[in-house]
């Protein structure tokens, strides 16, 4: 096929020998099969910043930091330099978050690098090389079901004990191979300490997993891991191997409102992009 204009430069480099076909085209990126020597990968192609519906990426943004206080300058004035470093710090940090998800135990494709808002990684296939499918492609028992939410909300848990909140965890972001769930799609992976979103993100991501597995196993619907993890976080008591129960018996503290009123708008958004996710998901398929 005609190669795209984006991944152009990664051939001329060496990196990609081929562009074999697409795979999907989603509202943030195009992805693309690619061949590198022997290895068949996948290219990412970030869209432009004026060409993405990631809405809420102000939210996603805050607590980011660079090391380069001029480039840190740039991108707080929003001028056009500090606009291109805060393209290349969002394309970074799906790089950045990928390699260190890996090193906690988490299972995600393994990356190759970002190049000019290109990232190179893993193809993940199943046993007979056929692409992986995402999750809502997949029907599966109860106890299937049990088994693979148990390694998701490790999976999670482990996330947040290095810092990490994935922050649109669903079933659209995570693929199956033969060997359970894989997350994917993190460029908007935001540092628990310092965005001051990450709590109802974390439990957001958590209970939309929780909700669709839950419709091939409902008991899973009357568990609470999402506060059992967050406490344990903000207690300090998280370790990649602990055991969880999905469990938690709620303070007789007084509510705090602005944060129920936050996770309830929050609520009502995600339940509108993901009816918009279904509606692409359909007009791909």
């Amino acid at each position: 096929m005609k190669i795209p204009k984006r991944i152009l430069p990664l051939v001329e480099d060496g990196l990609v020998d081929e562009v074999l076909r697409p795979l999907m085209s989603g509202k943030e990126a195009s992805v693309y099969v690619v061949r590198s020597g022997s290895d068949i990968r996948c290219a990412k192609v970030y869209k432009e910043a004026n060409k993405r519906s990631f809405k809420q990426a102000v939210q996603y943004q805050e607590g980011r930091k660079v090391r380069n206080s001029r480039r840190q300058r740039a991108m707080e004035k929003g001028s056009k330099f500090g606009r291109k470093e805060q393209e290349d710090a969002w394309h970074n940090a799906e790089v950045d978050a990928l390699y260190k998800l890996a090193d906690a135990g988490v299972r995600v494709p393994q990356p190759y690098g970002c190049f000019d808002g290109v990232l190179l990684m893993e193809l993940v296939t199943d046993d007979d090389g056929q692409v992986a499918p995402r999750l809502n492609d997949v029907s599966m028992s109860a106890e299937q079901a049990r088994e693979d939410h148990a390694l998701v909300m490790t999976y999670v848990m482990r996330m947040l004990y290095v810092g990490l909140v994935h922050g649109d965890l669903s079933e659209f972001n995570v693929l199956v191979d033969d060997y359970g769930p894989v997350i994917i799609d993190l460029p908007q992976a935001v540092d628990a300490a310092a965005n001051n979103h990450a709590q109802w993100m974390f439990e957001r991501d958590v209970n939309n997993m929780t909700t669709y597995y839950g419709q091939y196993a409902p008991d899973l619907l009357e568990t609470r891991y999402a506060k059992e993890i967050w406490a344990l976080y903000e207690d300090a008591a998280l370790h990649p191997d602990l055991e969880l129960t999905g469990q938690f018996e709620d303070t007789d503290e007084e509510a705090d409102v602005d944060s129920v009123l936050l996770e309830i708008k929050a609520a009502i958004e995600e339940e509108r992009e993901r009816i918009e996710r279904m509606q692409d998901a359909e007009e791909t398929n």
